[in-house]
């Protein structure tokens, strides 16, 4: 391992672990935005453009097959890695890179995750159970593709945006 930090904290880990860690939730970051960007650009209006019947049965059934664990793994391990780095950068504070580790960071977890759990599961739970042959479900659909990809719009800024503070994070070593 190369060595240790420098900082006025000194972290114990080596800067090349830090640097790996750092890659791995780029990576990580990068994916999720991608994902997010893909429902944001042609899921979304591609079932916009469907009978709302169609539309709201496809939606139920991608948010069931969403939650696998490759995706859950992505999603909440970039979460998990930009946690560490947070901490990380706050640990190293002073040196070049600590402020993009923490906002790199910070962008993923209240951008994607944070807002992932409080807006989209609910109203992806809420979708779940309207039953696609009834009048009213055409109103609520409407309203559910208008907010979530609203809502969806953001957490690919927020994940773009994290993915370009953590590689600012490596550049600045």
């Amino acid at each position: 391992m190369e060595s240790l930090s420098a900082g006025p904290l000194n972290t114990g880990m080596s800067d090349r672990f830090v640097q790996i860690l750092t890659i791995a939730a780029t990576l990580g970051c990068g994916l999720g935005a991608g994902v997010f960007f893909a429902f944001s650009s042609f899921v979304m209006p591609g079932l916009r453009r469907m009978p709302a019947p169609q539309g709201i049965a496809a939606m139920q059934s991608i948010n069931i097959t969403a939650v696998t664990p490759v995706f859950m793994i992505q999603l909440f391990g970039t979460a998990l890695l930009c946690a560490v780095l947070v901490v990380l950068g706050a640990l190293r504070w002073g040196q070049p890179s600590a402020i993009y580790l923490i906002l790199g960071g910070l962008a993923y977890l209240l951008g994607a995750i944070l807002l992932t759990g409080v807006f989209h599961v609910p109203r992806n739970n809420a979708l779940a159970t309207v039953d696609p042959s009834q009048a009213q479900a055409a109103e609520y659909w409407a309203r559910y593709l208008r907010e979530w990809t609203i809502g969806n719009h953001v957490r690919t800024l927020a994940s773009t945006l994290a993915t370009g503070l953590l590689v600012a994070a490596l550049l600045a070593g």
